[in-house]
């Protein structure tokens, strides 16, 4: 397999995972705050700057981890 190609896939799974595992992460605490607070769950300003981060981060991660298994492997 190329190695591009390789770097690809393997930064679109870590990408996932991480935007997966952040969602679940922030769920729970806005639930945990919410029932503090005896509130509705909603998420705020820094729970969605948070995860907007993350997605960003996420969607850099295969062309970054392309890049450098071509440029070390190819």
């Amino acid at each position: 397999m190329n190695p591009a190609l390789q770097g690809l896939l393997i930064g679109l799974g870590l990408g996932a995972f991480f935007i997966v595992f952040e969602f679940l992460a922030l769920n729970k605490a806005v639930n945990e705050r919410a029932k503090k607070l005896n509130r509705k769950a909603e998420f705020d300003v820094t729970d969605r700057r948070r995860m907007a981060t993350i997605t960003r981060f996420a969607a850099l991660l295969p062309l970054v981890f392309a890049f450098f298994f071509w440029w070390i492997w190819g």
